[in-house]
């Protein structure tokens, strides 16, 4: 059997548990992770990372992926650069891949409204998770959305009805110890807009990944800067506190690359 992928940076800062980051029993509860990155500097890469760690074959985990970005075959050709078939493990059901820019999903082309449409896919989503769950030896479920502002747009704008989406999502993690993985673009948004959406967000995640570009501008060797804010992490006096890690990185062909400031020479 194949050793375990090696921990990267960005696995340690995630509580330190690698290829098990997400699983949890369904009676503690599944964590949620916020990815925010910018125009300047897209978080995309995060989401194929943490794809790719959930479906790891050290991981028994199933991943429901929601797209509002982009087509499978996009998604399946980073991911073969990274080692991992995503046809393979749609055929092997550890990944359901529902596809949002197919225009007649859920009744769009029928004339149904936004909300219409959020409610059914949201019972799709739901439905996905209890079959997912009804698999032999699987036993934890991660949903995947990429990404919110898009999802923002099918609803026509409407910040509310995104956040009861997400809601009833983030439900997920405490009926079924689900994990909750979404990608959203912090500079979309109007400084009056942002308290709205983007506060609740980061209010409901266990995690935030802020991906941003350099404080001091652009660099051949380094693309941009991580900062991973874990909350709740308990320590050995059984104290709640928030624990913040931060280091760049370097985007490659096939994997990314994560170092601390000034450990690159």
């Amino acid at each position: 059997m194949a050793n375990a992928p090696p921990s990267t940076l960005l696995d340690d800062s995630l509580d330190g548990k690698a290829a098990a980051v997400f699983s949890t029993s369904p009676a503690a509860g599944g964590r949620m992770i916020l990815v925010e990155d910018c125009v300047e500097t897209s978080g995309a890469f995060v989401v194929h990372h943490l794809l790719k760690r959930c479906l790891s074959p050290h991981s028994s985990d199933v991943v429901v992926f929601l797209s509002f970005a982009h087509p499978f075959s996009h998604y399946d050709r980073i991911l073969r650069k990274m080692g991992c078939n995503l046809s393979v493990q749609r055929d092997n059901k550890r990944l359901m891949f529902l596809d949002m820019l197919v225009l007649e999903r859920l009744g769009r082309d029928r004339g149904k409204t936004s909300e219409d449409v959020f409610i059914a896919l949201f019972g799709e989503i739901q439905k996905a998770v209890e079959l997912c769950l009804s698999y032999e030896g699987r036993q934890h479920i991660t949903v995947i959305i990429d990404d919110v502002s898009l999802m923002e747009v099918d609803a026509n704008g409407s910040s509310n009805l995104v956040l009861d989406f997400l809601h009833y999502c983030y439900s997920l993690t405490a009926q079924f110890g689900c994990s909750l993985i979404t990608l959203n673009h912090d500079d979309v948004y109007s400084n009056e807009d942002r308290p709205g959406l983007l506060l609740k967000l980061e209010y409901l995640a266990d995690v935030v990944i802020k991906v941003e570009p350099l404080s001091t501008g652009l660099a051949s060797d380094v693309h941009g800067q991580l900062t991973v804010s874990n909350k709740g992490i308990h320590d050995g006096s059984g104290k709640s506190r928030n624990k913040v890690h931060n280091f760049h990185f370097r985007i490659k062909d096939s994997s990314v690359e994560y170092f601390y400031p000034g450990s690159k020479t």
